[in-house]
């Protein structure tokens, strides 16, 4: 199955809009995003491994996790505030890059607005990712956010596949 997938780079709005369609229902995929057990095993790009210390899924609620090497060294933490949750629709978050007590480390943030869409045989996963400042999404993006993402999604897509009983 060839899977939709667009990423686009808005400078102007310093924006990144991420469309990606999974194959799985809309219950997996919710499940994937807003579980922690789940984000753990595909969130982070091999051969690193996402790690968290804290899931709180509720309007105000938190997820702290951070990023681990192969050799267990902690790469950077992060940390994702819920600020609105339309269940099984779409939720909405503040990102920033934290210390491993959930401290913001400075004062860049992006705000995250993640929307679901069931088909009848994939979802699809809109993302917007809106950065306080151009220099941030600049910098995130020179870093590999695109291939990061691409990598961890790619993850997600396996995740589905052991979940499939023939």
């Amino acid at each position: 199955m060839n899977l939709l997938f667009d990423f686009t780079v808005d400078k102007a709005s310093k924006t990144i809009y991420i469309t990606r369609e999974f194959a799985a229902d809309l219950d997996l995929v919710w499940d994937a995003f807003t579980k922690a057990e789940i984000l753990d095993r595909w969130s982070a790009p091999k051969p690193l491994r996402a790690h968290t210390k804290e899931m709180d899924f509720r309007e105000g609620g938190r997820w702290l996790y951070c990023m681990i090497s192969p050799e267990n060294v902690t790469i950077g933490w992060s940390m994702v505030e819920f600020l609105t949750i339309r269940p099984k629709s779409g939720f909405s978050t503040r990102n920033t890059f934290a210390d491993e007590n959930g401290n913001q480390k400075s004062n860049a943030f992006s705000l995250v607005t993640n929307s679901f869409k069931e088909g009848t045989e994939t979802t699809t996963v809109y993302i917007e990712k809106k950065f306080d400042d151009l220099a941030t999404l600049e910098m995130l993006v020179s870093m590999g956010f695109r291939e990061g993402t691409v990598a961890a999604w790619n993850n997600l897509d396996e995740y589905f596949t052991t979940l499939v009983t023939k």
